[in-house]
């Protein structure tokens, strides 16, 4: 159901025809970049995260990581991931397939400044199979963003903290 969610949402945007589906497996930042043949930080993985009651989804490049003292400092609450068997129900896809396109009323979607660095990145699109090839442009018209947030840190990041 989560792809079919995904798929009307992008075809309502004009947007339908950017959806890969694959045969292999797009689960993890990893297995989207084999399968779709890029770094794998051009896959813009989507991260969720609650607070306090509010699921809130934030897209960032494949290999950032959330930097709980930027995010701490922008939100004023500590970052809690959603548990992974909780996660379909308060966003709308289950893991592997977590995207901003066809969400449940009411989750929040941030973009992080990670993605900014390309003009083209693959989210999900609802489930471990599939991909959107969007530019940036098309990514921040069509994901219901609240805003574009800086709340992580990028691989050379973290090794020099």
């Amino acid at each position: 159901m989560s792809f079919e969610k995904a798929k009307a949402d992008l075809t309502a945007k004009g947007l339908g025809d950017h959806i890969i589906v694959l045969n292999e497996s797009s689960a993890t930042v990893a297995e989207a970049a084999q399968a779709l043949g890029v770094e794998p930080a051009m896959i813009a993985k989507t991260l969720s995260v609650l607070q306090g009651d509010q699921p809130v989804l934030i897209v960032t490049e494949g290999t950032a990581k959330l930097d709980n003292h930027k995010y701490k400092s922008l939100f004023h609450i500590k970052a809690k991931m959603i548990p992974y068997d909780e996660v379909e129900h308060y966003v709308g896809h289950a893991p592997g397939g977590v995207c901003p396109f066809g969400v449940n009323d009411g989750v929040v979607v941030y973009l992080d400044e990670s993605l900014r660095k390309f003009e083209t990145v693959y989210p999900a699109a609802g489930n471990g199979h599939t991909a959107v090839k969007l530019t940036l442009a098309e990514l921040e018209a069509s994901a219901g963003a609240k805003g574009w947030v800086d709340v992580c840190k990028e691989p050379e990041e973290a090794a020099q903290a």
